[in-house]
């Protein structure tokens, strides 16, 4: 019987995603205006394709960014990015979710830029109440500059995922019952280009070479897989549900293959892990135990 119920739950779910990625074909994807909005730098951004792409840019006098008009209780949230060329050291292109408060929650995608000739970083982080210092950096293992790729963050009641075309690059589980803290707030998704020099490269001490602004970072991709919290209680109740495809079973834990991806990414291309750093953290974070 559980496994009739595993396989009904599974086609159900790969019929969703099949609907509305043919849905967004269609369409020739979503208009940015549908779920989004402009926060600041109205003047650093241009629409483009009918909508269906963004332009972000920064020179001295602004950076520039936007949000979604919704908050968030869970999702899988995915968007197409191409990072600014050329010498981009200190300028930071940042896709993330978070709560805003003072004691906020967040979950980040930080692309950090580098001299001309470099690989572009990509640093991850986690904040819960407040707290980050979770940090986990990659070097690219493509030129993000040149073309598209998808970055993606899974959200749901089991664990958070950040992905990379697809590919896990890391894994942040929930294990509230064992007392390491979980992002559970409302959080919207933010995408921003803004001047970082004073840490995001060599330390800060690399800093941008304004000769090559304005930099310029596109976006596409503006569906909206999450579960609306606006104006609702029990969040954990009603985001938790299974209703939503990504807080199924498939989506509980990574398979084999994805595992074995993940690892070999993590193998080569991880250049920086707090659970690692005993300088910062003599005693590592309780919750470096459950995130190998």
């Amino acid at each position: 019987m559980n496994r009739i119920k595993y396989l009904f739950e599974f086609v159900s779910v790969l019929f969703l995603m099949f609907t509305a990625n043919t849905r967004a074909r269609g369409r020739g994807g979503i208009d940015f205006d549908v779920h989004y909005v402009v926060t600041w730098g109205q003047d650093h951004i241009l629409k483009l394709n009918q909508g269906k792409e963004v332009q972000l840019s920064m020179d001295q006098s602004s950076g520039s960014g936007f949000e979604s008009k919704s908050h968030y209780g869970s999702g899988f949230f995915q968007m197409r990015i191409k990072l600014p060329p050329r010498d981009t050291a200190g300028v930071v292109t940042a896709f993330y979710l978070t709560s805003k408060d003072n004691t906020h929650d967040e979950v980040d995608f930080e692309f950090l830029g580098n001299r001309q000739g470099k690989p572009t970083a990509i640093q991850t982080n986690v904040f819960t109440n407040g707290q980050g210092g979770r940090e986990q950096k990659f070097v690219l293992w493509f030129d993000p500059t040149t073309s598209f790729h998808t970055y993606g963050i899974l959200w749901n009641p089991y664990h958070i995922v950040f992905y990379v075309d697809k590919v896990p690059i890391r894994v942040f589980k929930n294990n509230k019952r064992s007392g390491v803290n979980y992002p559970s707030k409302p959080m919207q998704l933010v995408a921003s280009l803004w001047n970082g020099e004073a840490w995001a490269t060599n330390g800060g001490k690399d800093k941008i070479n304004w000769a090559y602004a304005p930099f310029k970072a596109q976006f596409q991709g503006f569906s909206d897989h999450g579960c609306h919290v606006n104006g609702q209680s029990n969040i954990a109740n009603v985001c938790g549900s299974t209703r939503y495809w990504w807080n199924t079973r498939t989506y509980s834990r990574l398979s084999a293959n994805e595992q074995k991806a993940m690892e070999n990414v993590r193998a080569k291309y991880m250049n920086y892990d707090y659970c690692s750093d005993r300088p910062r953290y003599p005693v590592p974070p309780s919750e470096c135990q459950w995130n190998i």
